[in-house]
């Protein structure tokens, strides 16, 4: 049975009853899908604790984003940890995080926060980081669980972990995706039906791009544009950035880079705002 806290003196005998098992944590925002389980499942797998955080984070919320539209939805939350095999949900409230009101003190991400979607949404990943930072803190795992769908917030957290010398291994887990190929997302349930069919561009640019990763960088970001560029022409969706970078730094990689990469976008469809992206191993054209 899954048990739910509310405090980290609730947490804590589940803590110490593990005190010398392998505690691993799942962070989420609540309003889980089949990729959320797949964290789940991955640190039940690896781990003897399995504790799941439900917060919707004001601090990640930019001024005109969607912090209370975003979806709360703890009992049926509850009901996919337990499938899951979760032991313990911690959902705090915002005064257990935040004891001293807004913070004074954060943790800023440096350069490789400031592009992609650190451009297009400032302060951002300042408020993942620093959410990150205190629910490490709270829970003390071992392991800590993310999906690869975000990728640069999975980059900047294994950073942080580095540079902070931080007593936690950060695992990536691959994205999930519907049958059509639509990554999972707790903002896919603002999609209607048409834009639902609409926002499928995306994931058929990445693929597109895939397809041509033994030709070259260009030839990456071209296959993956052509996808894009009806769609945006036409006015279905507004398109934020489309970038193949190289994920340790998320910097854009030259014609001639080959290697692991990373061929990433953010796009708006309606009214709703979608990422997604994919690893490649990229080949340069004059390597072969």
């Amino acid at each position: 049975m899954t048990a739910l806290v509310h405090t980290r003196a609730g947490l804590q005998p589940f803590l110490d009853g593990f005190a010398n098992g392998k505690r691993g944590v799942a962070m989420t925002m609540g309003a889980l899908h089949e990729g959320h389980l797949e964290l789940l499942k991955k640190a039940r797998h690896d781990c003897d604790l399995v504790v799941a955080t439900i917060f919707v984070n004001p601090l990640q919320f930019g001024p005109n984003e969607d912090f209370d539209r975003y979806p709360r939805t703890l009992d049926d939350d509850l009901k996919l940890c337990a499938e899951a095999g979760v032991d313990v949900v911690y959902a705090p409230a915002v005064e257990e995080v935040y004891p001293g009101g807004q913070p004074i003190v954060k943790v800023t991400p440096g350069p490789m926060g400031e592009v992609l979607e650190g451009a297009f949404r400032p302060g951002f990943f300042t408020g993942v980081l620093t959410i990150v930072n205190k629910l490490l803190n709270l829970t003390d795992p071992h392991m800590a669980f993310f999906g690869q769908k975000d990728a640069q917030q999975l980059a900047l957290v294994r950073r942080m972990v580095l540079d902070l010398n931080m007593p936690v291994e950060i695992v990536g887990v691959p994205t999930v995706r519907d049958e059509d190929g639509l990554a999972k997302s707790s903002r896919n349930r603002y999609l209607s039906p048409e834009e639902r069919t609409t926002a499928l561009t995306l994931s058929r640019a990445l693929f597109a791009g895939q397809e041509k990763t033994t030709d070259g960088a260009d030839a990456v970001r071209e296959a993956a544009s052509a996808v894009l560029e009806p769609a945006a022409q036409a006015g279905r969706i507004d398109v934020d950035y489309l970038a193949l970078v190289d994920p340790r730094d998320f910097s854009e990689v030259s014609p001639t880079f080959s290697g692991e990469a990373v061929l990433a976008l953010a796009a708006r469809v309606g009214t709703t705002r979608l990422i997604d992206n994919l690893p490649l191993i990229l080949t340069s054209p004059g390597a072969r």
